[in-house]
């Protein structure tokens, strides 16, 4: 069933996750290259891994759920980076690394809503039997 509007979502998290890493090459606080390549390939890995596992639903919302954790994780040392960047944030050459993490999130937590509709779905079946 990979062809679920939910494998949509998270295959668009993963690939925020991606673009992450690839935009997020430029990090000189807190030795934050490292820690922004840790946590996108664990982000892609785990989305992933719940693309697979379309059998076991809350398998997935429970990926799906430390994927945005995170993610959330990842977007707070973003903007504390953006922050401690010379010219403050209204500085228009500063990069859109924070977006790809907040498109993330919202994308994993339509997938979760999708998944949660699909498991009413099945319960409501099963009821008729």
């Amino acid at each position: 069933m990979l062809q679920r509007i939910q494998t949509i979502w998270i295959l668009l998290a993963v690939l925020g996750a991606l673009f992450l890493n690839l935009t997020a090459q430029d990090f000189d606080v807190l030795g934050g290259n490292l820690i922004i390549n840790i946590s996108t390939v664990l982000l892609i890995l785990l989305g992933l891994l719940s693309i697979f596992s379309f059998k076991n639903r809350k398998r997935q919302i429970l990926l799906n759920n430390i994927s945005i954790f995170i993610n959330a994780l990842l977007l707070g040392f973003l903007i504390y980076w953006l922050q401690n960047l010379s010219g403050g944030i209204q500085f228009p050459e500063k990069g859109i690394e924070p977006v790809f993490s907040v498109i993330a999130i919202v994308c994993l937590l339509l997938a979760n809503v999708y998944i949660k509709k699909d498991e009413r779905l099945v319960k409501s079946v099963d009821r008729l039997r």
